[in-house]
């Protein structure tokens, strides 16, 4: 019976640790002048240093509209690239404040791993790429084909499941980073690449060939990918979840990075709770009233974020699709700040 009020008080004692641990983060973000924001190794369109080595993407945008919410500048950020296989336990442990780094919601990391989603800022699902020169129509001709994947991530139970559904032979090559994976295909020791479809059309303009090869049709997986918290912070999954909202928010009232300081006169009483002259919405997440309006300012909305990052005003040229808003067929939608 001790030993078991003993252990019992272990577990609550750490569970208490772990919760205080992920508490105040605002505070101590404060404290540090600049959000530590987890990225992959670098992903065009999505986080990737440009040439003068500043980091651009969409998932970049995600932590500098943070910085713009809290500290009034976009450039109070610094990120730290991480592998798919340290991102998690980068965030565990605190040596980040966020992971924003195309990483898929899924039930067993929110329930396993101490951490938290807060939006997601990109719906993908995951496809396969393969040489022209194969004349492969589907990837259920793929049977027997070696297929390059990186290792530690759901790409590869969504291939294991997909080859296991369609009675295929798999041959998987596995590798530790996505850099490692692409160039082992682009060298000819895999047949195929496999990763969520927007990393293929950024992986594809890499190659030095990239028309010789092409994005089969089928999508196999859903992808909801987004950026997570340490779990025991609600204010600050507060934080990251609403300025995510306000850029679609912004997106939808017809905000712009362009106008929104021609918006602030506005009488649409939505408008108004967005750029902060009504009501105290940021009060209440902690930050300043015109938490919005900053974002919008220094980063933009959605839109914006999406068309230069990874739209059509980008080299990747991916149409919305899913990702367009709810009243434009899509399926990215932003509670009411009211």
């Amino acid at each position: 019976m001790k030993k078991w009020v003993a252990a019992a008080a272990f577990v609550t004692s750490s569970i208490f640790a772990t919760a205080m641990a992920g508490a105040a983060t605002l505070d101590t973000v404060k404290q540090k002048g600049q959000i530590v924001c987890g990225h992959g190794q670098g992903l065009a369109g999505f986080g990737m240093p440009d040439a003068q080595g500043v980091w651009k993407g969409l998932d970049t945008d995600v932590c500098r509209a943070l910085a713009s919410a809290i500290f009034n500048d976009p450039s109070k950020v610094k990120i730290v690239s991480l592998t798919s296989k340290d991102r998690f336990t980068a965030l565990q442990s605190g040596e980040i404040d966020v992971l924003s780094r195309n990483t898929t919601w899924t039930l067993s990391r929110e329930a396993s791993l101490g951490l938290e989603f807060a939006a997601v800022n990109y719906y993908d699902g995951q496809g396969f790429m393969v040489r022209k020169s194969l004349n492969l129509k589907s990837a259920k001709d793929l049977a027997g084909a070696s297929v390059c994947v990186q290792q530690g991530t759901t790409t590869e139970l969504n291939m294991a499941d997909f080859f296991r559904a369609n009675k295929m032979e798999l041959k998987s090559v596995t590798f530790a980073t996505n850099d490692e994976t692409t160039k082992a295909y682009e060298t000819g020791r895999c047949d195929a690449l496999t990763t969520d479809a927007s990393g293929l059309y950024s992986e594809r303009l890499r190659l030095a060939k990239p028309d010789d090869h092409v994005v089969l049709p089928e999508i196999i997986s859903k992808e909801p990918l987004g950026p997570s918290v340490r779990k025991g912070d609600d204010q600050w999954l507060d934080i990251v979840k609403w300025s995510y909202f306000a850029m679609l928010t912004a997106e939808e009232l017809g905000v712009t990075q362009a106008n929104v300081d021609q918006m602030l006169k506005s009488e649409n009483p939505e408008i108004k709770r967005l750029l902060g002259t009504e009501g105290k919405f940021g009060e209440s997440l902690g930050l300043t009233n015109d938490w919005a309006y900053r974002i919008i300012k220094h980063v933009g909305n959605y839109g914006e974020s999406f068309e230069r990052n990874v739209g059509p005003n980008s080299p990747l040229k991916i149409e919305r699709g899913l990702n367009a808003l709810w009243n434009k067929g899509g399926l990215q939608y932003a509670p009411p700040i009211r």
